[in-house]
């Protein structure tokens, strides 16, 4: 009974593996193909699971945070510099729930005399 309770989940799950992380039809011939692209599915949806009760959201609440954070590239003499733009309230509390690090806000510097 509390298996049939709980099909609402798995088919959200599944729905959110088909649109959420954007999985498209993929035929495979090969039984090793097949197993390990099954296998990839379940451990995506695994970790959304997990994710979900961590932080207590949604996958869809948590993608639209994570959205917030982006990487502006700029050019500079001596290279690309990465940056990250400042995480916002939801951003830093969603990590804090996952027990995750922020991201560096500078993720790569080029080193002095590097070439262009």
């Amino acid at each position: 009974m509390l298996g049939y309770k709980q099909l609402w989940q798995i088919e959200r799950v599944f729905w959110d593996l088909k649109h959420f992380i954007d999985i498209r039809p993929v035929y495979h011939r090969l039984e090793d193909r097949i197993r390990a692209h099954v296998l990839l599915c379940w451990l995506a949806m695994m970790l959304i699971r997990l994710a979900e009760n961590e932080a207590d959201r949604t996958g869809r609440q948590m993608r639209r945070d994570l959205r917030q954070l982006e990487v502006g590239i700029h050019e500079t003499r001596s290279g690309e510099v990465w940056q990250s733009n400042r995480p916002t309230a939801e951003v830093e509390g969603l990590f804090q729930a996952l027990g995750m690090k922020l991201p560096p806000r500078y993720l790569a510097i080029p080193t002095a005399g590097a070439a262009p």
